[in-house]
């Protein structure tokens, strides 16, 4: 049997194994897919103890990170964002970054396909992803907001993508007049200082959905778009990668399997 799982750590609360095996079902596919605590440093041992049933993997952190020195080749959007959230075995092990395409294709759901000004929330992995997300959208204003008031690595990332870039620490005065406000991290962001003058809000997170900020945000009658449907988009394309091993190529009957995943986590169409 072909098996693939999703790793990380705490993982248990993750959706990914009711979204790709609603995938491989639609797809007629007899494949396993589950979820399995891996903690941070133990992801090598993990990899070693696999056999050949092996197709793929999904990260999440604090893996996407740890991943990076064991791939045999890698995506340049990989080495752009510093995170692989997908690996497939095939010869050695190939690494993706779907994170980013993700947030991509959960706004354009709401009709969102460009943003002058970005405002993001956090400083890890998922934040590397907006940046690169918030340059294709033609960003030329993003704030990054988090505990310090830099961040070596996405200041790598920014000067990568020639996107101007200023941080911002908990605190300190908010940006005005946002175009698109892109929250990073679990919960809401401890801040003493309004961070909602914005004209559409993605909430990556999903466990407690909507957030506390969210539900204001829906409250107001604003563009709020929900971590469960970035989640399904990086998904779509982590299931194209494990099937035929290129993200760009569509799935048989693509749309019949997507509203399977739709159904699987309770987004509906939009």
């Amino acid at each position: 049997m072909t098996r693939l799982a999703v790793l990380g750590s705490p993982i248990a609360h993750s959706l990914s194994p009711a979204l790709h095996a609603a995938a491989y079902r639609a797809l007629g596919l007899d494949w396993r897919y589950e979820a399995v605590d891996v903690p941070e440093g133990a992801l090598g041992a993990f990899l070693n103890s696999l056999d050949d049933d092996w197709r793929g993997l999904s990260l999440t952190m604090p893996l996407k990170r740890e991943v990076l020195p064991m791939l045999a080749s890698r995506t340049d959007l990989v080495d752009l964002v510093g995170a692989a959230n997908t690996v497939l075995f095939d010869r050695g092990l190939r690494g993706f970054n779907t994170d980013v395409d993700g947030i991509l294709d959960a706004l354009a759901d709401h009709g969102i396909t460009a943003a002058r000004r970005v405002h993001v929330l956090g400083m890890g992995a998922t934040a590397a992803s907006t940046l690169a997300a918030a340059a294709r959208l033609g960003a030329t204003d993003v704030v990054v907001t988090g505990r310090r008031h830099a961040d070596a690595e996405l200041e790598r990332i920014a000067a990568a993508l020639s996107l101007p870039v200023r941080f911002r620490a908990i605190g300190d005065a908010a940006p005005a007049d946002v175009d698109l406000l892109v929250n990073t991290v679990p919960g809401d962001l401890d801040d003493d200082r309004a961070v909602d003058d914005a004209a559409a809000f993605l909430e990556v997170h999903y466990a407690d959905w909507p957030s506390v900020r969210a539900r204001r945000w829906i409250d107001g009658g604003r563009t709020v778009v929900s971590g469960l449907e970035m989640l399904l988009h990086q998904a779509v394309r982590q299931v194209r990668i494990f099937t035929v091993g290129d993200e760009r190529i569509a799935l048989p009957d693509e749309p019949r399997v997507v509203a399977a995943m739709r159904a699987s986590i309770g987004v509906g169409d939009l």
